[in-house]
């Protein structure tokens, strides 16, 4: 059996599915809207990791509690068949990733202020007790600082899942030294350079760990009457300093789409300073930032703007950042 139809009929025995439509988006699930005879839609993920999903499902949700990003609501979530699934709400818009750039450029800056200030409602209602890869919390669970899971006001239900002794230097420098190695061949001349960057960085030993997400760009969000109305994409979710996260978010949207990203970063960081103070952010927590959306998770080089640059022109944008910062 189809497995949006194995879903549907497990979560919403009484709605007739009528016709369903695959999204040709993401490398690890599977994306699929659902339209019912009676005329509602949904859209239905699915994935061989079901942890991993679940834990996508519940950040979702709380980011939706938490602060004030559009995020669609789930309506269920689950395994079946040896599959992670969830069910969310059809939501209203846009893909950004194709409009950012017929958008004027008032409204392109009120989407990076959004941007920011997303970004900076996730810094304040979301911190850790650790850096790294972010799992489920629970009463009892030790958590990376040495405390108990239930002794955390803030984590509420998440927490880093990184060894109880990584300190912040060390986490940051296996990341940057992994995102190097995953670099194919055509940044070979700029490898050497990055290593030392990696080798010499030299940054605070135990700054605050707040939530670090991996995909909030305007390429994971719908837009409708030039404003943002949904954020997709809460998978692999980390825990890291925060300008890290400020780092790698304020490249994607100021830097991303257009040749003079420098109007659209400081809507950014207006956006940032609304909600809280900006934090630091050392050149190193650039290059990493460049560096690890250089490339796809499965190795690919990652294509910029819209039209998509690919190949070489793809490679002389990511390699173009790099030289501006090294």
């Amino acid at each position: 059996m189809d497995p949006v139809a194995t879903v549907l009929a497990r979560e919403f025995p009484e709605r007739r599915l009528a016709a369903t439509a695959r999204v040709p988006n993401g490398n690890n699930k599977r994306t699929a809207v659902a339209t019912f005879a009676d005329g509602g839609e949904v859209v239905v993920q699915t994935a061989a990791d079901a942890a991993a999903l679940a834990l996508e499902a519940a950040l979702s949700r709380a980011v939706r509690e938490r602060t004030t990003i559009p995020v669609p609501r789930v309506l269920a979530s689950g395994a079946v068949d040896g599959f992670g699934y969830v069910v969310v709400a059809r939501a209203a818009g846009d893909e950004l990733h194709e409009r950012f750039v017929s958008l004027d450029s008032a409204t392109q800056r009120r989407v990076a202020r959004s941007f920011g200030v997303g970004l900076g409602q996730l810094h304040e209602a979301f911190s850790f007790g650790g850096y790294g890869r972010l799992g489920r919390s629970a009463p009892g669970r030790p958590r990376a600082d040495g405390g108990d899971a239930s002794d955390s006001p803030t984590d509420r239900g998440f927490d880093a899942v990184s060894a109880a002794d990584a300190d912040w230097e060390a986490w940051f420098s296996a990341y940057v030294r992994e995102g190097i190695a995953a670099l194919p061949p055509a940044f070979d001349g700029v490898r050497s350079r990055l290593e030392e960057v990696a080798a010499a960085v030299s940054l605070p030993a135990n700054p605050p760990s707040n939530l670090y997400p991996w995909d909030f760009r305007p390429g994971n969000a719908l837009v409708a009457d030039g404003r943002v109305t949904a954020v997709l994409d809460w998978g692999q979710p980390m825990a890291a300093a925060p300008g890290l996260a400020v780092a790698k978010v304020e490249h994607l949207v100021a830097d991303w789409y257009v040749e003079d990203g420098a109007p659209l970063r400081r809507a950014f960081r207006a956006g940032y300073e609304s909600v809280r103070p900006h934090p630091s952010v050392p050149r190193a927590y650039r290059v990493a930032a460049v560096v690890r959306s250089a490339v796809d998770s499965t190795g690919d080089v990652t294509r910029p703007g819209y039209p998509e640059r690919t190949g070489a022109a793809a490679v002389d944008f990511h390699l173009t950042r790099l030289d501006a910062l090294l």
